[in-house]
């Protein structure tokens, strides 16, 4: 398997800080926001990762990051020259996939689930896609939700709905196999003129081969000023607590 983080788009809600830098170079605590999926893919014991990344910094992750070195990992870039959708951004990783199955990471989701052997399960999997969910007390109008029927299989994930049909948001943590890239050439551009992950998860659903796992905490950082404040505050106390390296 072969891993994606995902880390363009202007990050026009984190202005005026995004003005100057990439959100995704901003510090979470003690270290860049990169690092936390980066180390992510380490720990799932993925050697080979794409950074997918705009046009306008992309020097600045190359001075950062590297080959990957740093990390024990083989590094490679790709340039995403318009933010049309993190389906479109994923579509970039045809070529560097070789046929392999990709773990994707949105490149601001904060969390310290250990995939290692959700990944080593995945591999084995003839065909099928999976997210990762996360329960939230009174639901979430602000992301994807997943529906669970009967059975435990997924029936459906809506995206910001007016009336969540379950408490479990959907994370920016996915799993597909190898047809990935031929749902999101039958993809239609959302009324936001993007191709959507949603969409894109709903065609495995429809397929009845979309699976789901549940992780004990994330948070997408780079959705406001107040998610940024609280994944570093979050962050400060798990580290200063010995809950987080």
């Amino acid at each position: 398997m072969k891993g994606v983080i995902l880390a363009g788009g202007l990050a026009t809600r984190l202005r005026p800080l995004t003005f100057v830098t990439n959100k995704h170079l901003l510090p979470i605590y003690n270290k860049p926001m990169i690092f936390y999926p980066l180390e992510s893919m380490v720990r799932a014991g993925i050697k080979d990762v794409l950074i997918i990344i705009g046009p306008g910094h992309a020097g600045s992750f190359l001075n950062l990051l590297k080959s990957g070195k740093y990390f024990g990992l083989n590094l490679s870039y790709e340039i995403q020259e318009e933010a049309r959708g993190i389906a479109q951004g994923i579509s970039l990783a045809e070529s560097f996939s070789d046929g392999k199955k990709l773990l994707v990471i949105l490149g601001d989701n904060i969390f310290d689930y250990d995939l290692k052997d959700t990944v080593e399960n995945f591999e084995k999997k003839e065909k099928g896609a999976m997210v990762f969910g996360v329960e939230m007390p009174t639901g979430s109008k602000q992301y994807g939700v997943i529906e669970i029927g009967k059975g435990g299989k997924v029936i459906s994930i809506e995206e910001k709905p007016e009336y969540p049909k379950s408490n479990i948001a959907q994370t920016g943590i996915y799993m597909y196999d190898d047809r990935v890239f031929k749902f999101i050439k039958k993809l239609s551009p959302s009324k936001r003129g993007e191709l959507e992950v949603t969409d894109l998860n709903n065609a495995y659903v429809k397929e009845g081969t979309m699976e789901y796992e549940i992780i004990n905490w994330w948070i997408d950082a780079g959705t406001s000023h107040d998610e940024l404040l609280r994944a570093n505050n979050l962050v400060a106390d798990k580290i200063k607590h010995g809950e987080l390296k």
